[in-house]
């Protein structure tokens, strides 16, 4: 974690955007969200300013999103935060900075998705229409999208921390999951745009069903099974086949294998930043316990059908 020099304030905010965009500097500003990278602020009725402040790489994130997002928006049924202005480091802050469009709903940790078969229908929409091959100088993943057995060593660490605090009741189960799918065929085919972080509080919800996606920072192109594990994340139980049935081209059984074990580490990401916000901890959200561990009885139930 590091720390913005410069508090960020409304009146912070309203000082950029009356040197860089003055026509947006006194629309009503407050602010929405505080993220692991960006502090989200509302600006009028359709727009919203991400604000770098917790880490580096934010930086990068927030460019990247503006070079590729307006190219892919067009084609997803979902809304998404289309960026609108760019903001570039300057004295008052040294750090570039996004004006977005605001996409409206509740995360989907706080309000999880309770009508199953449009949730499933929605999702594989979106994933279909985003999962296209991409251009060979679209961005590689971080520090995700490999190979699933390249996570072995972070996997282990994960699931005995996990296990050693009480919040998985059966270790074993899991760990054969996730070594069946690492041990699926790898991924042959062009690599597709992903979004790369679908955890519940990307996912916006309205009315019991999906209404948007959003924080792209980490879009990369790669192997579908790293996205299609948000199905066993944020879906209502048994929906997981309704999502295969909806996505296309349907997924092969080596893909399934592997988007399992992707949605494996995901769950117990879950469980960790769950039991830290339930402990008061910087950085934990004790509304991402339910989800991951809904999740690892959705994965370990399947795995013994």
């Amino acid at each position: 974690m590091t720390a913005t020099p410069t508090d960020i304030t409304e009146e912070l905010i309203r000082e950029l955007l009356r040197e860089q965009h003055p026509d947006l500097a006194e629309l009503p500003l407050k602010l929405g969200a505080l993220g692991w990278d960006n502090q989200v602020w509302r600006l009028g009725d359709d727009l919203a300013v991400r604000m770098p402040w917790a880490t580096e790489s934010a930086d990068a994130l927030l460019r990247k999103e503006h070079t590729w997002l307006p190219g892919l928006a067009p084609h997803l049924p979902l809304p998404i935060p289309v960026p609108q202005r760019l903001g570039e480091p300057s004295e008052r802050f040294p750090r570039p900075w996004l004006v977005t469009t605001w996409v409206p709903g509740e995360p989907a940790d706080r309000a999880p998705a309770t009508r199953p078969a449009e949730a499933a229908s929605i999702l594989a929409a979106f994933l279909t229409a985003l999962h296209r091959p991409a251009p060979d100088d679209a961005p590689s993943g971080r520090d995700r999208g490999g190979r699933l057995a390249d996570t072995a060593e972070h996997f282990a660490r994960a699931l005995g921390s996990a296990a050693d605090l009480g919040l998985v009741p059966d270790p074993d189960a899991v760990r054969a999951v996730w070594e069946d799918a690492a041990a699926a065929p790898a991924w042959t085919g062009p690599r597709l745009w992903l979004h790369g972080d679908l955890h519940p509080a990307n996912v916006l919800t309205a009315d019991g069903t999906f209404c948007g996606i959003i924080d792209f920072g980490d879009l990369f192109a790669g192997d579908p099974a790293f996205d299609l594990a948000a199905a066993w994340i944020l879906l209502p139980n048994g929906t997981t086949d309704l999502f295969h049935a909806a996505y296309h081209p349907t997924p092969d059984p080596a893909t399934l294998r592997r988007a399992r074990g992707w949605a494996v580490l995901r769950a117990l990401a879950c469980l960790h930043i769950g039991h830290a916000g339930d402990e008061g901890r910087p950085g934990g959200k004790p509304t991402w316990g339910p989800p991951g561990r809904a999740s690892l009885a959705r994965l370990t139930g399947a795995a013994r059908r």
